[in-house]
């Protein structure tokens, strides 16, 4: 899987919190959206129970997703389609390329697709001589800037009017007098570049929102048409799925189509919901093909607890209101899955072996909130402790290792009232030079990671036991 920086949380994070432009981006739009959907969520009686339903389809189409899977192939093909199985992103990426290649193609127009972008592809492309060109606006401001996205939704979340002015202005040699920076002019400059590539590539590349084995249908939403156009113009489609978007029956659609829009744009219904079924003769592409990627989803398949993460679809809701996301935007997470979201899913599709997998599941304050607000229910606070204790038992946790050495020292001390008082007045000579007021701001050495962003309370010069001890003498000599 392709990533932004692959460094350990904590590192990256340290980098975008030192930009002020970011943060106040990402405040603003992640505002904005939260009190949007909140309106639109409002309006639902019946949302807490179309969240049940939500999360019972997906559980039910995951526990199924070997026999759903084949079917679907068996339907796209009944209907015209032709169905490719890729073990990883290697194989994804062959596939594409010798389907382009086929058609002596130069360029692909693309729908956002965080699938494409997870396998590589558009470098993938490039290497065959042909150009990938994004269609989403968000997706080709990142492009144009040779950037990575930060958000699911609003992949360039993190830039603002004024930048997206510039760059325009230099990708497509305007002189400042021509565009400003208002966003329909913004718009229509991306609209003219774009049509043209509609109306004359042969071959276009989407995901897929949705699949749906019993018919071969295939699902995309979208707000600005340029899916649309996609899905509709070019003579070949090629779109690739993640194994986990399958659902059983149309009917499920009936769920999603409310949860996601106003959970991820915050509207009622998408602008554009395109779905399509195989070929027709004269009626929009006529070749279409299917590829279904694991690329790591099988294995957390077999995760009781981290498999939770293969319901997500894809909104973003768990970003907008992520204090933590908020604050260090999506690139900190080094993976093209940011916030809570990715924080469970990237390290279950490569594994834990890696520093910066490792940090993932620590890149959360654990407030729930997003839990609250996932329209299919992913407990993400609890898979985010489970993959904490997978972390630390995979670093392994003998007496050597500091932290479990020194939890083994407090379990000791815990374990006996002599020992835990006589540590009580050791603490209280010890912390003098360090305590101002009734806090301890900064801990030396390895400890100061307490105080990097919290301050500790003193310890007082009375415990409680200390304070017991004193009533009850007061009682027997005053009964």
């Amino acid at each position: 899987m392709p990533f932004v920086d692959p460094k350990p949380y904590p590192a990256a994070a340290r980098v975008a919190l030192n930009d002020p432009q970011l943060r106040r981006n990402l405040g603003k739009a992640t505002t904005a959206i939260r009190e949007k959907r909140l309106r639109v969520v409002a309006e639902l009686p019946d949302w807490q129970a179309l969240r049940d339903a939500g999360a019972a389809i997906k559980t039910d189409a995951m526990n199924r997703l070997p026999e759903l899977l084949e079917q679907l192939e068996v339907s796209v093909t009944k209907a015209g389609g032709q169905v490719h199985w890729a073990r990883d992103a290697r194989e994804a990426n062959q596939i594409v390329s010798s389907i382009v290649l086929r058609h002596r193609a130069k360029e692909v127009i693309k729908i956002k697709s965080i699938t494409t972008d997870e396998i590589g592809l558009n470098d993938a492309l490039e290497l065959h001589g042909v150009t990938a060109i994004e269609t989403d606006l968000a997706e080709l401001i990142v492009q144009l800037a040779h950037d990575h996205p930060s958000h699911i939704l609003v992949p360039a979340i993190h830039k603002n009017r004024a930048e997206i002015r510039e760059l325009f202005l230099k990708s497509f040699n305007l002189e400042p007098a021509d565009l400003s920076d208002e966003p329909r002019a913004l718009a229509e400059v991306a609209r003219r570049y774009l049509r043209e590539k509609f109306l004359t590539v042969p071959v276009a590349i989407s995901g897929a929102n949705f699949a749906i084995s019993e018919t071969g249908t295939v699902g995309v939403v979208e707000s600005e048409g340029n899916g649309r156009m996609c899905l509709t113009l070019p003579k070949v489609l090629v779109s690739i799925m993640g194994i986990e978007k399958v659902l059983p029956s149309l009917r499920d659609l009936e769920v999603m189509l409310q949860l996601l829009p106003r959970s991820s744009t915050a509207e009622r219904m998408n602008p554009y919901t395109s779905l399509w079924t195989g070929v027709h003769a004269g009626d929009g592409p006529q070749e279409f093909h299917l590829v279904l990627l694991d690329n790591g989803r099988t294995k957390v398949l077999e995760d009781e607890v981290g498999r939770q993460a293969l319901h997500c679809i894809r909104c973003s809701a768990c970003l907008n209101v992520c204090p933590v996301y908020e604050r260090a935007g999506g690139h900190a997470y080094g993976s093209v899955y940011p916030g809570p979201i990715g924080a469970i899913l990237t390290p279950q599709l490569i594994g834990l072996e890696s520093e910066h997998a490792q940090s993932l599941p620590f890149a959360s304050s654990l407030c729930g909130a997003c839990y609250e607000v996932c329209p299919v229910k992913i407990n993400i606070p609890e898979i985010l402790v489970y993959l904490r204790g997978e972390v630390v038992h995979k670093k392994g946790n003998s007496f050597f290792n500091l932290e479990a050495a020194a939890m083994k020292s407090v379990a000791w001390v815990f374990m006996d009232k002599t020992r835990y008082e006589f540590a009580q007045k050791a603490a209280r000579v010890g912390q003098m030079p360090l305590v101002k007021g009734n806090t301890i701001s900064s801990l030396p050495g390895i400890m100061s990671g307490w105080t990097n962003s919290r301050d500790l309370p003193a310890v007082p010069q009375k415990s409680f036991r200390d304070l017991w001890r004193e009533r009850a003498a007061a009682k027997r000599v005053h009964p």
